[in-house]
């Protein structure tokens, strides 16, 4: 069972760390390449900035985007401003989501992200907290996947695990962190099974495209994942 309250206070906690973490930066540094290629680290701060008043938009039943041009455009134009600027509205937009998720709501009713995916709304405050917590390790300030909390990691693994399920490029591929916890995914391509396995940072880089998956052993090729 999701817990949207617990996920919304440890979006609070994500995004707190992330805002300390920016606070420490200078106005130079956020024109500097990020980890995403093609990306500065104030194009990262732009786009959560604006996921989360997307988030909004998903929750009060409003379409995502506008377009993903329009999307894209946003994220350029906000991309280049100081860092006092991207500070406020981080702040100003995480403030906005976190009062959305506090309306009393049916959690339970579908809503409709992008490209016609949808989801449970109780699964909302998840996904937020992935876009906080990635994007925090793609600036490159010195938060890694090894520091991202344990239950994040576990459960953001099983996400890109099912979201990769029955793919038609990925074979049947099992994936185990040697503590125990195994996760399978793949299926819709010939070959497999393969068995993969690594520490739960070095699983997570892999699925989530932030890691070639080189601190990987597999009993076979390593999948070539597709593009989230």
């Amino acid at each position: 069972m999701i817990d949207h309250a617990h996920d919304l206070a440890c979006v609070r906690d994500a995004t707190e760390r992330l805002l300390t973490a920016v606070a420490k930066l200078d106005n130079a540094s956020l024109g500097e390449p990020s980890r995403l290629p093609g990306w500065t680290r104030g194009h990262i701060l732009a786009h959560v900035a604006r996921n989360a008043d997307a988030l909004v938009n998903v929750l009060e039943g409003r379409t995502m985007y506008a377009s993903a041009e329009a999307r894209d455009a946003d994220i350029e134009r906000d991309a280049p401003r100081p860092l006092d600027d991207q500070l406020t509205d981080l702040r100003e937009s995480a403030a906005r989501f976190q009062a959305t998720g506090d309306v009393p709501a049916d959690w339970s009713r579908t809503v409709e992200l992008r490209n016609g995916v949808t989801d449970s709304a109780s699964r909302v405050p998840f996904r937020r907290w992935a876009e906080v917590e990635l994007h925090h390790v793609d600036l490159g300030v010195g938060y890694e996947l090894e520091d991202l909390p344990a239950e994040f990691t576990d459960r953001e693994i099983a996400f890109l695990a099912e979201r990769f399920a029955g793919h038609k490029e990925v074979p049947a591929t099992g994936l185990s962190a040697g503590n125990g916890r195994i996760w399978t995914t793949g299926g819709g391509a010939e070959g497999g099974p393969v068995g993969v396995e690594g520490t739960t940072a070095d699983l997570l880089g892999w699925l989530a495209g932030r890691r070639d998956g080189s601190g990987l052993t597999a009993n076979g090729e390593l999948p070539k994942l597709p593009p989230l």
